[in-house]
């Protein structure tokens, strides 16, 4: 629905359209897996307390951590594909759905001609139909002006004509009735031609009105895989050295100078000429430039090298996200005591938005530089592992159960009895 503005009137395959929702899928795919996970939690372990199978399972010896094990092996499978999408199939997905979008934003519409107005959509040349038969797309009285010759203007008048495109797209055929051209010389003012006919054919060029997908193009730090992007990093690092060396040796050589100058300019005040002065002055700015042009360069890298490095971060930290939520659901389940789905995802939005609110936050405050990229990506896991294993341990120790009572008198009765009904 984002892109629908986009699409509509593009006069696209509806292939295109479902490659286009294919590829975004992807990244939404990467935030999908984790809540998800922590529904299915939510959802299995309310399910065993509901039905007091925990209880039975405490009684005979089976504590909560051994519980957790297969959850935890099965969310650890999980990341470890997740991680693998990922690193391999999502830079790939990005990249294709942002070659699509461009080649589909560079795509017009189909030629729109209105009765009385000239239209330039198609490089060089501009038509005009004095009218439009809208049933059968006639087009009658028109002029046509040809800027294709830069040597030479065509000036073509009929009476009657059709416009449409050849059988492959790429050409737009005027099929022109009874009219003439007249043609003139730029180089040879006294040039000039005029010819008349019956019938005549002019093919445009369209491929502005059709769809061509593109080839290879550059790919951001959203586009490219781990060892890409580390490999990018190293590069950006020792160009930043680089650059560090030769804004230290700028500075030693404004303070030098700076030390200098002032006493050039009292010994030679009398003897040099102001135009002097000037000169000795203008080495002291220059070198100024200088150190504030490294500078700027120096903080464009580190920006660059911190956005790379929050984009390898966060392909670890999603995946790890599935066995931090087994962590939290579980113990969440076992203290709600519902097991079903509207209760259990519910729960989930709330704690994935939280979630959501850290990585994006993090991610912000990274590419400012603010915090690390680590702590950027990785604060969400590290606030919500400890919270989940702090509710681990208090279930364990058969800490009471959270109870939603306060929140009942907000819920519609209609809604409370639906799904009463649904659970019985």
């Amino acid at each position: 629905m984002r892109f629908a503005d986009r699409l509509v009137g593009k006069g696209l395959d509806a292939w295109i359209i479902i490659k286009l929702i294919a590829y975004n899928l992807s990244w939404m795919f990467v935030l999908v897996v984790p809540m998800a996970t922590l529904v299915s939690t939510l959802m299995a372990f309310g399910n065993l307390s509901q039905n007091n199978e925990v209880t039975i399972m405490k009684s005979s010896g089976i504590s909560l951590y051994r519980m957790m094990i297969s959850p935890i092996i099965a969310s650890i499978i999980v990341a470890y594909l997740l991680f693998l999408f990922n690193n391999e199939v999502l830079p790939d997905a990005n990249h294709q759905a942002k070659i699509l979008m461009s080649d589909i934003s560079r795509t017009k519409p189909t030629l729109s001609l209105e009765p009385g107005f000239f239209s330039q959509e198609i490089p060089s040349y501009a038509i005009l139909a004095r009218k439009i038969d809208q049933k059968t797309n006639d087009l009658f009285n028109l002029t046509i002006y040809d800027y294709s010759n830069l040597n030479k203007i065509n000036v073509v008048t009929a009476k009657q004509g059709k416009i449409f495109f050849s059988s492959n797209q790429t050409k737009l055929i005027m099929d022109l009735q009874d009219g003439e051209i007249h043609e003139s010389n730029i180089n040879n003012t006294g040039a000039y031609r005029r010819l008349r006919f019956e019938r005549h054919k002019i093919a445009m060029n369209a491929d502005q009105f059709t769809f061509q997908q593109s080839g290879a193009a550059s790919r951001g730090e959203r586009e490219l895989s781990i060892e890409a992007m580390n490999y990018i990093i190293d590069s950006l690092k020792h160009t930043n050295d680089y650059y560090r060396k030769s804004f230290y040796e700028e500075v030693n050589s404004y303070m030098l100078l700076a030390k200098e100058i002032p006493f050039q300019i009292r010994l030679m005040s009398i003897k040099i000429p102001q135009n002097q002065k000037s000169i000795i002055l203008e080495r002291l700015n220059t070198s100024r430039l200088g150190i504030v042009s490294s500078q700027r360069r120096i903080e464009f890298l580190e920006k660059e090298i911190a956005s790379y490095n929050v984009e390898i971060q966060k392909k670890y930290s999603l995946p790890v996200a599935c066995i931090i939520f087994i962590l939290l659901g579980a113990p969440l389940g076992i203290m709600v005591r519902k097991g079903g789905f509207g209760v259990a995802a519910g729960i989930s939005l709330f704690f994935f938005l939280i979630y959501w609110a850290f990585l994006i936050g993090g991610e912000k405050l990274s590419d400012r530089g603010i915090i690390s990229p680590f702590w950027g990506m990785w604060a969400g896991n590290v606030f919500f592992g400890i919270v989940g294993i702090f509710l681990i341990i208090r279930t364990n120790l058969e800490v009471k159960n959270i109870s939603f009572e306060l929140f009942k008198k907000f819920i519609p009765k209609s809604f409370s009895y639906k799904s009463e009904t649904d659970e019985t």
